[in-house]
């Protein structure tokens, strides 16, 4: 009879590093990739009427310029996890850096509409990447007893990512003098807004030389003694190495490359929690979350607002959304990831149902009625706080956790991949759905904020406090 070593049997779940400080500083440079994920994915607001003067072009084309990086992140999301497994989470990190920085120049310096939208595409790669690579790696190097907040600083950097990309395209734009067409620095204003992510994509090539690799990775190619060293580092030098890897290596013993096969099941195509991820990341982009992050400069100016105070209104809502992300972070381990979903399922479609109303009435020249156009900007703000305190983040923790080793790298991929999948599909349509009825549009929102609900209660595990072998 064989012996097997217990998950308790080296402390890990208990365990406390000696320099938390370090622990944080690998963790926010892991996710700096989750920042430019923010940054590249809403930056594009501040450019769309810029784009679209630019090149003339109907609301179809331009949501389809705008819409294709995701088919970008699709691809980067699915492919992530099974490079990650071959060559490393790092240098899988340094490969969207690379990509993001490529996207930048680029998107700065079209010479037409189709080559901004190959530029994009490498953009929505490295996106992607940085979607799965960031809370995969986090997860991986997190002690236990903290990985649920350290897990938050992926969704934290992107609200973060977010926040900045408006504020620098409110700053832009004053310096144009309030047009997107308006020349800086030589070219015009939403094409330094595009190029401006230069930067953090330079920062984050440079941080991923600063932080050691995952210690299961390390382990699952037989550098035993140096992922030693880096769990001793991170989890503490209480914890017993020996039984740790041990308890690492029992995990992975039956494992061979996750790959697409791998998440196959007998009746229903996938696995059950495979389908479980996908459930989460789905119903994370139904409820019309991008929307916010895309389109809302363009949805205010429909609506009667000026250019100046749409830009500055896409900003508060960023700055509601590191709020709540906050709020999150602070409490996604004390309660649990399960009730904070369903509390922000709650006053999601709550406040969808209200901008749905607002959304109803008729402009009167060309704006919105007083009562209703304060009713929107509240029900928008609300919504988006309670996106951020809970699916904004809890939904990342999930996919970080839920899955059993054997299946992370390749679940995680796909999950992700349905996100982006649907996140497309909300992105595309939106301008066609708001031509069509706008009120009507966050109805729809409204329905899969509801759904979410008996969703959640029925098929999502908690997995509050749980080590990762602990997983299946």
């Amino acid at each position: 009879m064989t012996s097997t070593v217990r998950p308790a049997a080296s402390g890990a779940r208990n365990a406390h590093p000696d320099h938390l400080g370090h622990i944080i500083f690998i963790t926010a440079a892991a996710a700096m990739g989750g920042f430019l994920f923010g940054y590249d994915s809403s930056v594009i607001n501040g450019a769309v009427e810029g784009i679209r003067g630019k090149y003339d072009v109907g609301s179809g084309t331009l949501a389809q310029v705008i819409a294709i990086a995701l088919i970008g992140c699709a691809i980067g999301a699915a492919t992530a996890g099974r490079i990650a497994d071959r060559i490393g989470r790092i240098h899988v990190m340094r490969i969207a850096a690379a990509l993001f920085t490529i996207s930048a120049v680029g998107s700065a310096l079209p010479f037409a509409l189709w080559d901004l939208a190959i530029w994009r595409v490498l953009g929505g790669i490295a996106i992607g990447m940085a979607s799965v690579i960031g809370p995969a790696y986090i997860a991986e190097v997190a002690p236990p007893a903290y990985r649920g907040r350290l897990g938050s600083f992926q969704q934290g950097a992107i609200v973060l990512g977010i926040a900045v990309s408006q504020l620098v395209n409110w700053a832009i734009l004053n310096w144009a003098d309030g047009d997107q067409r308006g020349k800086v620095l030589g070219i015009e204003a939403w094409q330094v807004m595009l190029g401006v992510m230069v930067v953090p994509a330079v920062i984050y090539g440079m941080l991923s030389f600063a932080i050691p690799e995952s210690p299961r990775f390390l382990i699952s190619v037989g550098k035993t003694d140096r992922a030693k060293a880096i769990l001793a580092d991170v989890e503490g030098k209480d914890v017993d190495l020996d039984a740790r890897v041990a308890e690492i290596e029992q995990a992975m013993h039956s494992e061979h490359k996750s790959t697409f096969k791998d998440l196959l099941g007998s009746r229903f195509g996938f696995l059950p929690i495979v389908w479980v991820g996908i459930g989460l990341s789905v119903f994370q982009q139904l409820v019309g979350i991008n929307v916010a992050f895309y389109y809302s400069a363009t949805l205010w100016q429909s609506v009667g607002i000026d250019p100046g105070e749409s830009f500055f209104y896409s900003f508060t809502t960023s700055i509601i959304n590191i709020i709540g992300t906050v709020i999150a972070m602070l409490f996604v381990d004390r309660i649990g990831r399960r009730p904070l979903a369903l509390i922000g399922s709650t006053g999601m479609a709550i406040a969808l149902a209200f901008e749905s109303w607002a959304f109803s009435a008729d402009l009167v020249d060309g704006k919105l009625p007083h009562t209703q156009g304060i009713v929107a900007l509240i029900a928008a703000h609300t919504f988006v706080l309670f996106f951020a305190l809970s699916w904004g983040v809890v939904v990342w923790v999930f996919l970080g956790e839920m899955f059993p080793n054997r299946l992370r790298a390749a679940a995680l991929g796909v999950a992700a991949s349905a996100q982006w999948i649907a996140n497309w599909a909300i992105t595309a349509s939106f301008p066609s759905l708001a031509d069509w009825n706008l009120s009507g549009t966050y109805i729809i929102y409204t329905f899969f904020a509801v759904l979410s609900i008996p969703f959640v209660l029925k098929f999502v595990k908690e997995t509050k406090g749980k080590t990762l072998e602990e997983m299946g």
